[in-house]
């Protein structure tokens, strides 16, 4: 079954993840879809970095938030781990919204060769880590980050999305939005 479609909306322009070369954001808007077990809003990649994105679907009623994600390594400066602020950044959109989060990671490496097919001129390491939170942000479940941990990890967490949507309401982070002074964004 379709249940429709949603287009990665920020596509990122740095060293080793050059995206806007080849594709154009979406237009999609962020969507949540209804399904049997709960309401799912998906956001991509890059998208997991921007706090609207996450309160967009929030409000529009997701129970749970995929996020697949394809990052690792920063190949403009190797000393740069930037997979804890890849977690905290999606545990602070489970917390602040009150919504589970599922983000899956790529792991592995990845090598651009030289237009002379043997020199590598670029390598980036995906350090997997992928997670699921409950609504208060805290990692419930993780997979291992390295290569050699393989075979593949399953990740599964219980959801109980009428109690997580009692909990929403009773925190009253929804009924006590001030939009009109948010115009800034």
């Amino acid at each position: 079954t379709n249940l429709g479609t949603y287009r990665k909306s920020h596509i990122p322009d740095g060293t080793g993840y050059q995206e806007k070369f080849y594709f154009t954001p979406g237009d999609s808007g962020f969507k949540v879809f209804r399904t049997k077990v709960g309401n799912v809003g998906v956001a991509i990649c890059w998208d997991q970095r921007f706090p609207e994105a996450a309160r967009a679907m929030a409000l529009q009623g997701a129970d749970v938030i995929l996020y697949p994600t394809a990052i690792g390594s920063e190949p403009q400066d190797p000393t740069l781990n930037s997979v804890d602020h890849w977690q905290r950044v999606m545990q602070g959109h489970a917390a602040a919204n009150m919504v589970h989060v599922v983000a899956s990671n790529r792991v592995g490496t990845e090598i651009l060769l030289d237009m002379d097919g043997a020199t590598e001129k670029q390598r980036i390491d995906f350090y997997g880590r992928s997670f699921i939170t409950d609504l208060t942000g805290a990692i419930v479940a993780e997979c291992t980050s390295h290569p050699s941990d393989l075979p593949v990890q399953v990740l599964t967490a219980e959801i109980d999305k009428e109690a997580n949507r009692r909990a929403r309401a009773a925190w009253g982070i929804f009924r006590d939005r001030r939009p009109d002074l948010y115009k800034v964004l």
